[in-house]
């Protein structure tokens, strides 16, 4: 009896010495933003969060690359990250990318920032949007901008005095000067290697200190919804631009040959997908009024003789509001030139087009005039008392009834022309059509 109770403290003494097992990381969640920094990508990183906190993930790391973007659209992502009750891993990331202007922020609201190998960050100097802005003016701005990067920078225990600098002198660092002067935490190769370099961190979230358990963890992506993705499409100033070349012509063929309809509704969901990109865009006034005063010196060629001076006028004010339209340094917020180019010949091409056949038709017509139609039938639009118009071969022209009046819809044949005007006489087949 002894020794069978001894051989059971034994076994009992051997299990209390075996380690418990580790119950499985909770999941990181993972969402990349890339390009213009808009209303659309604030839409994106709030569905980001409320999914992640939904899930039950440990965390939610956003995989950066901006070029910057909307001030309003920044402050709103800033808001989000330092109220966020999960924490918020920036990593921009891949090998190549940036964090720039607007970026720059939304980097250092983070709880926690790195940055990939061969990456860069800064340039956050405010940009007027619109135009028009005085310097005083300007340097509000620039005040509230430095103002904002500073708090961000000591509420999340980074460098202020660089964030400053990052706005009103437009400094910008590769990662590993990043790290070294405190801006980011650290450098990570890739995301693996993140989630083990920050594993035991401990951040201040909205409902208090929490302390990262990411190795190992499994890692799920939030993937975009197809409504996003459009909507970040579209927001790429190269795509808004075609949107709204693309809505102007359309309308204008639409009104120049009523009833073709297609080129209308192309036209209509261009523009208005181009109003929608617009609006998320630094626009240059100045420029988008040249673009519309281009195309109706462009129509206006159609209506007017003037022997290629306002097309030549359509062609540079299309060429000059496309180089302007986009009032923005960086080069995201440009449009390509060469997507300016084709754009600006297609649509000079087109008018330039129609304007050559317009005159072809009047030279083809204006020496014989109504002449070749003798012998021909039509049919009476509008009674000929004696005149009124009448319909042959698929055109109208004003007709002068020979002999006794004709009724509407009476069939006609052409006995004689003078210049644009046509004898005709009734057939006596009658008839309406």
């Amino acid at each position: 009896m002894t020794r069978v109770l001894a051989a059971l403290l034994l076994l009992a003494a051997a299990g209390a010495l075996q380690p418990a097992p580790v119950s499985a990381a909770a999941p990181v969640a993972t969402i990349q933003i890339d390009g213009v920094i808009s209303p659309v990508t604030v839409r994106l990183v709030e569905a980001a969060l409320t999914r992640a906190q939904s899930e039950g993930a440990s965390a939610l790391v956003i995989q950066l690359d901006t070029p910057g973007g909307l001030e309003r659209s920044m402050r709103l992502i800033c808001q989000r990250l330092l109220n966020a009750e999960i924490p918020v891993i920036v990593y921009v990331a891949p090998t190549g990318s940036r964090a720039a202007s607007a970026g720059v922020f939304i980097t250092m609201a983070a709880h926690v920032a790195a940055m990939a190998p061969a990456t860069n960050i800064g340039a956050a100097h405010p940009v007027a949007i619109g135009g028009g802005v005085d310097k005083e003016s300007m340097k509000k701005i620039e005040n509230d901008a430095a103002a904002f990067a500073r708090t961000i920078a000591v509420e999340r225990g980074r460098n202020a005095e660089w964030a400053e600098k990052a706005v009103r002198q437009s400094v910008s660092i590769t990662e590993r000067e990043a790290v070294k002067l405190k801006v980011v935490d650290l450098v990570a190769d890739s995301l693996p290697d993140l989630l083990d370099k920050i594993d035991g961190r401990s951040v201040k979230t909205a409902r208090g200190a929490v302390t990262l358990q990411t190795r190992g963890a499994t890692v799920k992506a939030i993937e975009v919804g197809f409504r996003d993705r459009v909507l970040n499409v579209i927001t790429d100033p190269n795509i808004a631009y075609i949107l709204m070349m693309l809505g102007m012509l359309g309308l204008f063929f639409e009104l120049s040959n009523p009833g073709v309809i297609l080129p209308g509704v192309i036209g209509g969901i261009s523009l208005i997908l181009a109003f929608f990109a617009l609006q998320s865009l630094p626009i240059n006034y100045a420029g988008l009024l040249l673009i519309l005063f281009g195309i109706v010196l462009l129509i206006a060629e159609i209506k007017v003789v003037s022997h290629g001076v306002l097309a030549i006028g359509g062609i540079v004010a299309l060429a000059l509001g496309s180089l302007m339209l986009f009032d923005a340094p960086e080069i995201g917020f440009r449009v390509s030139w060469w997507v300016i180019l084709p754009t600006v010949g297609a649509t000079a091409g087109m008018f330039l087009v129609a304007v050559a056949a317009g005159l072809r038709a009047l030279s083809a017509r204006s020496p014989a005039g109504g002449s070749v139609l003798v012998g021909q039938t039509g049919v009476a639009r509008g009674a000929l008392s004696p005149e009124g118009q009448v319909l042959v071969q698929g055109e109208l022209w004003r007709a002068v009834a020979q002999g006794a009046p004709v009724a509407e819809g009476a069939r006609v044949r052409v006995v004689g022309a003078n210049g644009l005007t046509l004898t005709v006489e009734k057939t006596g087949e009658g008839g309406a059509s």
